[in-house]
């Protein structure tokens, strides 16, 4: 296994699991960020503990990523493959403060001190923040950074071209729905969002089984950027 193959099975299990930890995360969040009287009752809090640990193997994907995908895609833009690493570490850093924000729902629930009113308008608080850093980190952030690194895979062929494609396409979709939320047009929790998500779900999803079952095509490794020049 050469040094390219390696970073690509590393970039895949990154990606597959960034993809089963978000899901599992948000999943294991909803007693605390789906009702703020959550730190009022019994609480769930060793789920919602879990839910956390999962989001830190998230945020650690996000750079695992970038880490392993780096050395082989400067070759082919290196500018644009340092900003999908910051972009990636910009991700993982939201996330973070989202993770904070969820568990702070738990110690605010464990120290139960002050009016019920104002423990609910403090929970009120967390959960925004959360919600805020989940638009921001898993829809604006990864809009961009899909964006990156679909350019780079198809400037380099280093993927077939329809998964860099679908890259391209989810990552601006997500982007834009991102935006219409943001600006209020429609819930983060829609039926719209979630439907513009999945384009770029299933991007990384294609991506993360090419280069763990096949890897970089041999092709674009063995020319580097003398493919990728020849076809811009």
């Amino acid at each position: 296994m050469g040094p390219s193959r390696g970073n690509a099975v590393a970039a895949g299990w990154f990606f597959v699991v960034a993809f089963v930890a978000a899901i599992a995360g948000l999943a294991l969040y909803q007693p605390a960020l789906s009702d703020p009287a959550y730190v009022l009752g019994a609480g769930a809090d060793s789920q919602v503990l879990l839910g956390g640990f999962l989001e830190l193997l998230l945020a650690g994907s996000c750079i695992g990523t970038g880490v392993a995908l780096y050395p082989v895609i400067r070759q082919y833009g290196p500018s644009v493959a340092l900003g999908y690493v910051c972009g990636r570490l910009l991700e993982a850093a939201i996330i973070s403060v989202g993770i904070v924000a969820t568990l702070s729902l738990v110690s605010l629930r464990q120290a139960s001190a002050g009016s019920d009113d104002a423990l609910t308008t403090a929970a009120r608080t967390l959960i925004a923040l959360h919600d805020w850093t989940f638009l921001l980190g898993p829809g604006l952030v990864i809009g961009v950074n899909s964006m990156l690194l679909a350019w780079l895979m198809l400037r380099s062929g280093l993927v077939p071209r329809w998964i860099a494609r679908l890259g391209l396409a989810g990552g601006a979709l997500v982007l834009a729905s991102s935006t219409a939320v943001l600006f209020g047009l429609y819930a983060q929790t829609s039926a719209v969002a979630l439907v513009a998500a999945i384009p770029v779900a299933a991007w990384e999803i294609c991506l993360a089984v090419r280069l763990i079952v096949t890897g970089f095509t041999p092709s674009a490794v063995q020319l580097g950027p003398v493919a990728a020049a020849l076809r811009v």
